[in-house]
């Protein structure tokens, strides 16, 4: 808002700001409180702050092999991301910018399975993973999740607004076409690179239905796998289940907090300055 702006204006702006935050984080506050909560409070609907501890969280991380779980996430998610995001861009690059014969052909295909539900394809994955012996292997959890056709499509529209001047000029200096990607146009993709890798990430990260699939061990559990194995049909609890979430939360809440720059910045402009 500029100085021009009314002032009442100005005042229904910041109200209205601060009331959707608030709403927007309320959620995480009860999920926080009631995670402190002993089990036999967890279910009432009152604010009580005088039997708040970390027991929960201590017995959580004590009773099960959080460690364990933690490492699997991370491992698989860091893989996906690390890979991912190479063959994205690689892969947007090819589609922006090398006229080869089918090009057209391979992007519509793009298109088209984004518009696929993945619920649809988890059997047809799990018997091709099957066959090879890839259930509840890392291999099985990492292979399937390489390709994203969404991560594909940002990083080819994103080159496609790549001044072609730049690749020019840099192949009258005797550039490769390899050179021209790795020294100009990637260090200029900066943003939406960090965009498809916050996406990336979070995406692993917070996988449950295919790696429910898949993962038949407990020692091979996910965390989202992991937190949801300590509900059964006949019980629950809910201050367990809120520490839970609550430790899945804290890498997503870093990585936003230390690239939230750029992912701002790869959302809402191409990059190019």
């Amino acid at each position: 808002m500029d100085k021009s702006t009314p002032k009442f204006m100005k005042i229904i702006f910041y109200f209205t700001t601060i009331g959707y935050a608030c709403i927007a984080l309320f959620p995480f506050f009860w999920a926080f409180y009631t995670s402190l909560r002993p089990t036999k409070e967890a279910y009432k609907l009152n604010f009580d702050f005088s039997n708040l501890s970390f027991n929960t969280y201590i017995d959580l991380i004590i009773k099960n092999d959080i460690s364990k779980w933690y490492f699997n996430s991370f491992f698989i998610a860091i893989s996906v991301t690390i890979l991912g995001v190479i063959l994205s861009t690689m892969a947007g690059y090819a589609l922006a910018r090398i006229n080869f014969k089918g090009r057209n052909i391979v992007f519509m295909t793009i298109l088209g399975i984004m518009m696929i539900p993945g619920q649809i394809t988890m059997i047809p994955q799990y018997m091709l993973l099957n066959n090879f012996n890839f259930v509840n292997t890392y291999v099985g959890l990492i292979i399937p999740f390489l390709f994203n056709a969404f991560n594909i499509f940002m990083m080819r529209q994103f080159f496609l607004s790549f001044p072609v001047s730049l690749e020019e000029a840099a192949e009258i200096d005797g550039l490769s076409r390899k050179k021209i990607f790795f020294q100009i146009a990637l260090p200029l993709a900066k943003p939406a690179v960090t965009t498809i890798i916050i996406m990336s990430f979070m995406g692993s990260w917070n996988n449950f239905l295919m790696p429910n699939l898949l993962i038949t061990s407990r020692e091979m559990y996910t965390l989202p796998v992991g937190m949801a194995s300590l509900n059964s049909q006949y019980f629950s609890f809910p201050n367990q289940t809120m520490a839970g979430a609550m430790l899945l939360s804290i890498p997503m809440v870093i990585l936003f907090l230390i690239c939230q720059r750029y992912f701002i910045e790869g959302v809402t402009t191409s990059g190019i300055k």
